[in-house]
């Protein structure tokens, strides 16, 4: 389990660091978002056969990092992130 927080944790900054511009999320923000998008990534794999959801590859993490940056985008067009102020 712990094991999976941390794979979270490098997923959810490795897209952050990947998705350009600043984005307004605290660290639980980026580890609920890795973790979801290293859920995602895993099931993915799982379902083409490279692996289980919880077992660590290659495919799945690359697919947990872009999942991740989607949630990002997501998690910032609901929150309001990056606004400008008009005027």
């Amino acid at each position: 389990m712990i094991g999976f927080i941390v794979a979270g944790l490098v997923i959810g900054a490795l897209a952050r660091l990947i998705k350009p511009g600043k984005q307004n999320l605290g660290l639980l923000a980026t580890l609920l978002l890795g973790l979801v998008g290293s859920v995602i990534g895993g099931t993915i794999a799982s379902a083409i056969g490279t692996g289980d959801v919880f077992e660590l590859n290659v495919i799945g993490f690359v697919v947990a990092v872009i999942a991740s940056v989607l949630l990002i985008g997501v998690a910032e067009a609901v929150t309001g992130g990056n606004r400008r102020a008009v005027r």
